[in-house]
């Protein structure tokens, strides 16, 4: 005996599909995003210089790595 099928499509019976405004809005800031980079790689300087970042991060673990003999 084989079951019945379905041939009611969701939209037929009622039912809504619908997206929360994050899964619309997320996408499009990241597209907008990226293509302003691609716009102005200039801009773009996160290999550029002498960043304070990497100067942190060596003290930090030059502190760490400090040991009392």
């Amino acid at each position: 005996m084989s079951a019945p099928a379905h041939t009611r499509s969701p939209q037929q019976a009622g039912a809504q599909a619908r997206l929360p405004w994050w899964g619309v809005a997320l996408p499009v800031i990241a597209f907008v995003v990226l293509f302003l980079i691609v716009l102005h790689p200039a801009e773009a300087q996160a290999a550029a210089g002498d960043s304070g970042l990497g100067d942190f991060l060596s003290r930090l673990k030059e502190a760490v790595m400090f040991r009392i003999p």
